[in-house]
């Protein structure tokens, strides 16, 4: 849908970051900043499973991959905000931390919660690429080809 309109741009990225986060790690950062609000379940964890595709070169036709382990839920604040989260695995209480934050990063405690889950959770994942990266770099090998005199 090319006409849709994209009301808050940022949740893409934040639930990106919620759903790429290490097992725990949402509940934990979020129950050190703060106690959990209300909530009612407007679709309770549940586990199935999406198919994943792929492209050859990540520029060739689309093919199907495979299929892959998702929990995802929906809940409602008392206050009206509306989170949902889709977390690979099989991870209830993770899909409903990371509801929790995505509920109320569209609320009045965004900033704090932005401060206190997401931004630590960017930070850790910027140092995690980093050390792979570095990881990598050590075992790269370097070719060259040196001029034999022939033309």
């Amino acid at each position: 849908m090319k006409d849709a309109f994209d009301e808050n741009p940022d949740r893409k990225a934040w639930m990106s970051l919620l759903a790429k986060a290490p097992e725990g790690r949402v509940a934990a950062l979020l129950d050190a900043a703060m106690t959990r609000p209300p909530f009612t379940w407007l679709r309770a964890p549940e586990i199935g499973s999406t198919m994943v595709r792929g492209r050859a070169g990540a520029t060739g036709a689309p093919f199907n991959l495979g299929e892959v382990t998702v929990t995802r839920c929906a809940l409602s604040l008392d206050t009206g905000e509306v989170g949902h989260a889709y977390i690979q695995g099989r991870r209830k209480a993770d899909a409903e931390a990371a509801a929790l934050v995505d509920a109320l990063m569209q609320g009045p405690d965004a900033a704090k919660v932005r401060a206190a889950v997401l931004d630590i959770l960017a930070a850790e994942q910027t140092a995690a690429k980093s050390a792979r990266a570095a990881k990598a770099a050590a075992t790269r090998v370097e070719f060259f080809t040196m001029t034999r005199g022939e033309d």
